[in-house]
Formats: C-alpha cells, sequence, structure tokens
C-alpha cells in the first residue's frame, strides 16, 4: 500500500531528525571522556536506555519461552559490545571515522545476504572507501580502528538478532528486555569503574544526554518512521549517518576532517546509500511482478 505523501514527509523529517540526535548524543557523551572514560559513558548511556524502555514497553521475561529468550540473551551481548567498542574508537580516532567503520556491518549483511552484482560493486567501493579513510600506515590507530570494526560486526549481528526477535516477539519486547539484561550486567561493572574513576556532575548530564539523544529518541522515532516509510528509504536516510557524525565531531568535539578522511567517508555512505536503494528497487519490482501475476489468476 503507497502510504500519503504527508506521512512519507514526516517519516522523513521524524528520522533525519532521529539520526541527527543520535551523532550530537554521542559527540556529547564524548565531551564526558576525560572524566570517565568511554565504558563510564556506555554504562550510563546503556541504564538509561533500559530505564526509559523498561518504563515505555515493560518487557514480560516470564512468559519468554526458550528460543524467545535466547536471541534477547545475544543481543543484549551485543548491545554491549556494540556500544563499548563504538565509544572507544570514538576516543581514540574521532566520531566521524568510527561510525563510518561502523556502517559497514550493515554494508555486510546486505551483501552477504545477496548475490546482485550491484551489491558486490558496493562492497568494492565501501573497501576502497576504507583505506582511502584510515590511510594505513606506521601512524595509524589500528587499536581505534579495530574497535569501529568491532563495533561494525555487533552492529551486523544486532541487525541480524532482531530480525529472528521481530519474528517471535512482538513489538519492541526484544530490544527492551535486551537493554534490560545488559543494563543489569553493566551495574556492578560501572559500581567498580566509578569507584575508580568519580565522575562529576557535569560528566553524568553528559552522559545521561547521551542515553536520551543517542539512545531513546532513535528508538522511539525508530517505530514511527518504520510505519511510515518504505523500508528502502528508511535504510538509505540512515546512510547518511555518517555524515551528521562527522559534523557532530566538528561542531561539538572541534574533530577536523582531512580531504582524504571525508573521500573515504563519502565512498562508503554512498555504498550504503546505492545497495539499499537497489535492494528497495528489487523488492518494489517483486511486489509488482506478484501483483500482476495475482490479477491474472
Amino acid at each position: 500500500m503507497t502510504q500519503p505523501r504527508s506521512n512519507v514527509q514526516m517519516g522523513v523529517a521524524t528520522m533525519v531528525g532521529s539520526s541527527v540526535s543520535n551523532q550530537a548524543g554521542a559527540a556529547i557523551g564524548a565531551l564526558a571522556f576525560p572524566v570517565i572514560g568511554p565504558v563510564g559513558v556506555v554504562a550510563v548511556r546503556q541504564l538509561v536506555t533500559a530505564l526509559v524502555l523498561g518504563a515505555a514497553v515493560r518487557p514480560r521475561f516470564r512468559s519468554m519461552t526458550g528460543a524467545q529468550f535466547r536471541p534477547v540473551l545475544g543481543l543484549a551481548v551485543v548491545f554491549s559490545v556494540m556500544n563499548a567498542s563504538l565509544y572507544i574508537a570514538v576516543e581514540r580516532i574521532g566520531l566521524g571515522l568510527a561510525v563510518t567503520l561502523e556502517f559497514l556491518g550493515p554494508l555486510a549483511v546486505a551483501v552477504l545476504t545477496s548475490r546482485r552484482v550491484v551489491d558486490v560493486a558496493c562492497a568494492i567501493v565501501a573497501g576502497a572507501g576504507v583505506l582511502v579513510l584510515t590511510d594505513p600506515g606506521p601512524t595509524t590507530d589500528y587499536l581505534g580502528i579495530g574497535s569501529a570494526l568491532t563495533a561494525a560486526a555487533a552492529w551486523a549481528g544486532y541487525i541480524l538478532l532482531n530480525k529472528t526477535l521481530g519474528q517471535r516477539l512482538p513489538g519492541v519486547q526484544g530490544t527492551a528486555a535486551a537493554s534490560a539484561l545488559s543494563a543489569v550486567a553493566w551495574i556492578p561493572l560501572t559500581a567498580v569503574w566509578f569507584v575508580h574513576h568519580p565522575p562529576t556532575g557535569e560528566s553524568l548530564v553528559f552522559a545521561v544526554a547521551c542515553g536520551i539523544l543517542a539512545s531513546a529518541i532513535p528508538f522511539a522515532a525508530d517505530l514511527i518512521t518504520l510505519r511510515r516509510l518504505p523500508a528502502g528509504l528508511f535504510g538509505t536516510l540512515t546512510s547518511l549517518n555518517p555524515v551528521w557524525a562527522a559534523l557532530s565531531g566538528w561542531l561539538i568535539l572541534h574533530q577536523m576532517l582531512s580531504a582524504h578522511q571525508l573521500t573515504g567517508i563519502g565512498l562508503i555512505a554512498a555504498s550504503n546509500i546505492a545497495v539499499t536503494v537497489a535492494g528497495f528497487a528489487r523488492q518494489s519490482r517483486e511486489r509488482r511482478v506478484q501483483s500482476a501475476t495475482d490479477a491474472t489468476r
């Protein structure tokens, strides 16, 4: 069914606002790094996300079957790995580079689940983008790049686990339950970490703002957007996150990007957009063929 134009416009506006909020939140969280480090910021973000989603969704653990709980547990692990590795990367190589490399996760899922020539071509372009972006050499921060790539792998796992949970649990029950489990696991680590890295009021404000802007608002916005936009357009708009990350890093963290880094970001973002648009076009053709077939029966 074709969405009304006003619905699509509202969906696009919500999606763009969500992605800007996400990357601005990540940049604000990075302001707390000098006091509580990436681990402290991630810990607070995990707790804030769990509180917001828990209050809104109230996940029902007691009614879950084993088949439902296992992917929830897997998603809880993925949340922790994805957020921790991304923020370690942000501290070492900057927000724009870290988020761009993280986007290789969704691209890898799209390419590996498809045999289309365009996807393979986009993967090659993205690979060239990685080389241009990271500029391997003696001074390259391989730990920062490795952390960003770990976040990318975790995001790929997030996509696959969410697809499974979408078939086994209604709404965002799975996401809320995974957030709660992840937060529980972080509580003892948070207590020990803050004993050795005492937070200031300002650093906690930055970390809480990160949790709200980078998790709570995007989760709520995604629910609204997915009801208004085709999946292909949603994916295309998501691919603009590296652009917002680069802008947020520049405006909030004063992280300047060189020409080759901007070129690499452009190549990877373009690859994501091309894969998403091609997939959306293929799905549209398949629906038209199916509709024509049904009409002739």
